[in-house]
């Protein structure tokens, strides 16, 4: 896994952009469907624990998708319930960028954080094909604090494992 840092669009070098990248022996059809179908999204989305229900997937610009996050394992369920959260929460976001096999952006609403006001965080995806493998490239804004950040990049990270482990992953 590449992992690196990109400074967010503000310039403020104290939010900086995420960017994670892998190689899998796939075609780029197959990628591109795992983020604009419903059974490829519910297929991998979230980190382990936790799964992605589909309300409503319109993938094509400014689409909708909307989502349930649901913590579906006993531990999971467990230290939602510790933290005082729901093991449950609604998605909503909007496909802003939308080039088919070439790149995608999700921009999701971040309204569900007890004490947070709202706000708007984009993922960015783009995929390039090359013989057998698609390298693709991921970026999610920062969150709000440094704290949700690094949870966002652990919780992105857990959730690729779910292809790492269906897809040959070129470790590059």
């Amino acid at each position: 896994m590449i992992d690196k840092n990109e400074t967010s669009a503000t310039g403020d070098t104290n939010r900086r952009k995420i960017v994670i990248e892998r190689t899998y022996t796939a075609a780029v059809k197959e990628l591109w469907e795992l983020w604009t179908t419903k059974e490829g999204f519910e297929s991998w989305w979230g980190p382990e624990g936790f799964r992605a229900e589909v309300r409503a997937l319109d993938a094509r610009q400014d689409g909708t998708l909307h989502y349930d996050m649901i913590a579906d394992s006993p531990e999971m369920v467990a230290a939602m319930k510790q933290m005082g959260r729901p093991a449950s929460h609604e998605g909503r976001a909007t496909f802003t960028v939308f080039a088919p096999h070439d790149r995608l952006s999700i921009t999701s609403l971040i309204d569900f954080l007890p004490g947070v006001k709202p706000y708007e965080s984009t993922i960015k995806v783009e995929f390039f094909p090359s013989g057998t493998t698609v390298r693709m490239v991921v970026t999610l804004d920062p969150m709000h604090n440094e704290e949700f950040t690094q949870m966002q990049k652990e919780g992105f990270a857990s959730q690729l494992s779910k292809l790492d482990k269906r897809y040959d992953w070129v470790q590059v």
